[in-house]
Parts: structure tokens; sequence; C-alpha cells
């Protein structure tokens, strides 16, 4: 079986990988397994950080590796907060003082101008040097309301409405989740390219 490091210590990440590749002889093993501390994330795009943790992962245990970044943007914030969206609310932010800061700053924006994406960018990297990484990305259409709602999920997901489901992605369950989500799309592509670069 072949093995390839996430770029994540995330049990959840870890989980659904693996249960879309280890049919097609892959194990995915997460890089606390290694000790691997956390990549400094200083690029300016999704793409960026998600190369920089992959290859610090690749680097560090000689295996192929996997990273994700991801991040939420609001139209009516200029696209903000981006990549900088897990850290929105300056130091010690949690989930929940990041999307109370994006609700005070929307408290005056109409319903209809709260249109919002959330982004995932994912990479593959066969070794630290590869030049020719695999990338893919998902998104997620929806919009912020004014106030959470749901326990589920986390980062932005008890503020994020999706019309077509009609609730937010905190009342989702993870298998519905797991169908839509920005991150599966993404990983869904890579599997796809992964395993036909395998055959």
């Amino acid at each position: 079986m072949s093995k390839i490091v996430l770029a994540s210590g995330n049990a959840g990440k870890v989980l659904e990988i693996n249960e879309l590749l280890s049919d097609h002889g892959i194990d995915v093993i997460p890089q606390t397994e290694f000790d691997v501390p956390e990549a400094v994330e200083d690029g300016l795009t999704f793409v960026e950080n998600a190369l920089k943790k992959a290859r610090h992962a690749a680097k560090l245990t000689g295996l192929p590796a996997i990273a994700d970044d991801s991040g939420i943007e609001v139209d009516a914030l200029d696209k903000r907060p981006g990549i900088y969206s897990a850290r929105y609310s300056g130091e010690g932010a949690t989930d929940t003082k990041n999307y109370e800061k994006m609700l005070a700053e929307l408290k005056d924006v109409s319903e209809e101008k709260r249109s919002a994406r959330y982004w995932c960018v994912m990479v593959y990297l066969e070794s630290e040097n590869d030049p020719t990484p695999i990338i893919t990305q998902g998104s997620l259409e929806g919009r912020i309301l004014t106030a959470p709602k749901g326990d589920g999920g986390f980062g932005y997901d008890p503020i994020f409405w999706l019309p077509e489901q009609q609730c937010t992605a905190a009342e989702l369950s993870m298998e519905e989740k797991n169908k839509i989500s920005h991150r599966a799309i993404a990983l869904n592509a890579l599997a796809r390219k992964l395993t036909s670069k395998m055959i």
C-alpha cells in the first residue's frame, strides 16, 4: 500500500481522505504521527499556503504529501477574510470570535448583499522538490446570516446559509456535508487525478 502524509493532524480530515483513497491502495497518515510541527502559513493565496504545508511535510517525512488550505470570502467585505479566515479576530482567535467579528462588520449590510463562499485548495506533492504538484480546488456558495444557527460543523458554519438546503452548514449532518462541501469537491477531484496517475 502506498503511504502519503497529510499535512494536518485533523482526525476528521484524515478519516475523510482515507475513505476516498483506501480503495485505491493508498494509506493517508497524519503528519502528527511523525512529530512534524505545523508549517508557517505566510503565503498570500490558498495555493501558496497549501504548497508550503505539503512541501514541509514531504521534506520532514520523505513521503509524498497532501495538504489543503481553505477559508471563506464575503463579497461585502471585499472578499475578506480569505486566507486569514482562521485568525480573523486576531490573537487568540476562536471560531465564535471570528464569526462574531464578521456579524458585527456586516450588521448594516442587507440580506441580498451578504453573498459568500467557502474555498478549499488541495495539493499533492510526490516529494519535497516535485516541480509538478497536483492542485485542485472546490467552492461552496452561500450567504451570511445575521445570527448563528445550528451547533454542528466548525469555523463559520453556524452563520453560513445554504439556499438549496435551506439550512446553515452547521445544521447539516456530516454525511450531507461531505457530499457538498468545498473540501469534498476539491478532495474528490484530487482523488480522481491521483488514482489515474497511479494506474
